[in-house]
């Protein structure tokens, strides 16, 4: 590794877990799974002010969120959209 620097910080336990199991995926480091992961994070992306262009959104008919499904609760939006 050049020009490395080690560090300690702390991470969420079910991110690095995340992290983690796809280090085993993708048969590299953990330390490579953080880096890459950094790099994408901090990558320069367009930023929106006052020379942007406000684009419409799209927006579709209804009477808007379904009874009985919680918005606040992916797993049950998971569910509700695969049907179970």
């Amino acid at each position: 590794m050049n020009g490395c620097m080690r560090t300690t910080i702390s991470i969420d336990d079910g991110l690095l877990e995340r992290a983690r199991q796809a280090s085993l995926e993708r048969r590299c480091s953990l330390g490579e799974v953080i880096e890459d992961s950094l790099r994408a994070a901090l990558v320069d992306r367009p930023k929106f002010g006052l020379g942007s262009v406000a684009r419409p959104l799209k927006t579709f008919g209804g009477s808007g969120v379904l009874p009985g499904v919680d918005l606040c609760s992916s797993s049950d939006l998971a569910e509700w959209m695969e049907g179970r």
